[in-house]
């Protein structure tokens, strides 16, 4: 098992990563089609952004993805594992992997949006729950969650 940067051309593997997660909570075709847009990796993405996959046996199983924002602040912006392996510490392993990689980065805090039926996993793994905003979906709400170093 590896975690190594990703290839541009990992992009369309990302994508379906992404998607199959998802649709892993429960959400219908239809929603995840309506989502199309924003559960997209494209290659710009990559190319932009800090992008690590989790390989196992030579298959992309996971990935991760953040960026720099204002002051001395990192959005951790994607963490997706295809769904045969959610629950089994891949997960927790990316994230681990992640936060690993921010020793060496001079910032201050980590924020993210979790998917709400993640919320529980993140705050397992130290952060902490500082506002919500609703989706696209009613009544349902994206927890916005923090980690101070």
């Amino acid at each position: 098992m590896t975690i190594e940067k990703a290839k541009i051309l990992d992009n369309e593997t990302l994508t379906s990563i992404t998607k199959k997660s998802k649709a892993y909570w429960g959400y219908s075709a239809e929603q995840i089609q309506k989502w199309d847009k924003s559960l997209t990796i494209t290659q710009d993405y990559i190319r932009n952004n800090d992008t690590f996959k989790l390989i196992d046996n030579n298959l992309i199983i996971g990935y991760y993805s953040y960026f720099f924002k204002e002051g001395k602040t990192i959005k951790l912006d994607n963490l997706f594992i295809l769904p045969e392996y959610i629950g089994k510490g891949f997960g927790k392993q990316l994230l681990l992997d992640f936060l690993n990689r921010m020793k060496d980065e001079k910032i201050e805090k980590i924020i993210l949006d979790s998917e709400p039926n993640a919320e529980s996993f993140y705050s397992k793994m130290g952060f902490v729950k500082i506002g919500e905003f609703e989706t696209s979906i009613k009544n349902r709400f994206m927890p916005i969650m923090e980690m101070k170093l």
